[in-house]
């Protein structure tokens, strides 16, 4: 017999709004504040940047509401299984890492997701699609009976 693995999911609507990625980044931080892995400094920001870019793609490229969703691991083997961001959009479109000129101010979103995150990916989802990336705690995290320390617990 399999045991699915407990996870804690969150998510929130995104408007079609670029002013909506600074709340959606306030969102993500009072989130992983609220799970216990804003102990972990480096994996929480990496977090809310990575959402952050996510955000902006699915607003920006579709000009449409999205959904935020982060999947957080709980129980005992918390450590050993990622943190997960998901944004869903009303895009079909795949999304498209770009090679953004030096002097350029954009088009580095997804080449930052795929440098600051363990894996990520895509996959249609009803009439759009889901962008998502993971990320696995390194750091001090604080899990059901106290912190612990991830990186000494692989």
């Amino acid at each position: 017999m399999q045991v699915q693995a407990q996870v804690l999911q969150v998510q929130t609507a995104v408007q079609a709004d670029p002013a909506e990625v600074g709340r959606a980044r306030r969102w993500a931080r009072s989130r992983l504040t609220g799970c216990g892995f804003d102990l972990d400094a480096s994996l929480a920001d990496t977090l809310v940047l990575v959402v952050s870019e996510l955000v902006t793609n699915a607003v920006v490229h579709t000009g449409s509401p999205a959904v935020l969703r982060l999947v957080f691991p709980v129980g005992e083997d918390a450590c050993h299984r990622p943190v997960r961001v998901e944004v869903t959009d009303t895009s079909e479109a795949p999304p498209a890492q770009r090679v953004a000129p030096d002097e350029a101010t954009g088009g580095r979103g997804l080449e930052l997701v795929s440098v600051l995150t363990d894996r990520w990916g895509w996959f249609p989802d009803g009439s759009g699609k889901r962008v998502w990336c993971e990320l696995v705690p390194e750091g001090t995290v604080a899990l059901s009976g106290g912190a612990r320390n991830c990186a000494t617990s692989h």
